[in-house]
């Protein structure tokens, strides 16, 4: 097999997998429209850093381990949906008490903010743009690792699909696959911010709220039922 054909499938087949809206993509498009730009490539950064840890780990065999330890998963999906749960329940609750403010602009470090006519800002800042960096990268990681889903999609799944690659062009098909992913977190993190303008009013909030908790809420009781 051709070293570019492996990488296209390996593309391929990372996009078949990991395009889906989750509880981690749901969080960063979230981010991506509150968050500054480092924060929101940051964020960007640990989804497709840890896809590819992940990914790596499976090919060199970490999935067969993971396969043969259930009690790990177990502890793993508790755990995420404990943390889906309290996390749906937040947002259930910015649904029913909104601040009434819509999205500010938050600057980036030496960005002049906006200024109507009069110099004054055209968007008040919500407390919501308030975004901690640390806070934030540690949330996106809590989704990332405490989902077990995460683990058989990548160590499991795409692991053990990468390990049946000719042994010439096995790393090409993971190249491809580690893209994907940072083609489709790109995509959520950067492309999210395109939503500013509609996310300037409040009742846009209480809609993309009411999606992640239906979105946070729906998986955490699939894993604490076992689905």
């Amino acid at each position: 097999m051709p070293p570019l054909l492996a990488l296209l499938a390996g593309l391929g087949t990372g996009l078949g997998l990991i395009v889906a809206i989750g509880a981690q993509n749901a969080y960063l498009l979230r981010l991506s429209a509150t968050a500054s730009r480092r924060t929101t490539a940051a964020a960007v950064l640990v989804c497709a850093g840890s896809d590819a840890v992940l990914i790596v780990a499976g090919v060199l065999g970490v999935g067969v381990v993971v396969q043969h330890v259930p009690v790990a998963l177990l502890i793993a999906r508790l755990a995420g949906a404990a943390f889906l749960l309290t996390y749906g329940v937040f947002a259930v609750r910015r649904v029913l008490r909104p601040t009434g403010a819509g999205l500010g602009a938050e600057a980036e470090e030496g960005e002049p903010p906006s200024l109507a006519a009069g110099g004054t800002r055209v968007l008040e800042r919500s407390p919501r743009t308030a975004v901690r960096p640390v806070r934030a990268l540690l949330t996106i990681a809590v989704f990332t690792w405490a989902n077990p889903h995460v683990y058989l999609d990548t160590l499991v799944f795409l692991g053990s699909v990468g390990t049946q690659q000719p042994a010439d062009v096995r790393w090409w098909w993971v190249a491809g696959a580690v893209a994907a992913s940072c083609l489709w977190f790109s995509a959520i993190g950067f492309g999210g911010r395109l939503l500013a303008p509609l996310l300037a009013r409040p009742a846009a909030w209480r809609v993309l709220d009411g999606l992640i908790a239906v979105v946070m809420i729906a998986l955490g009781l699939s894993l604490l039922l076992g689905a």
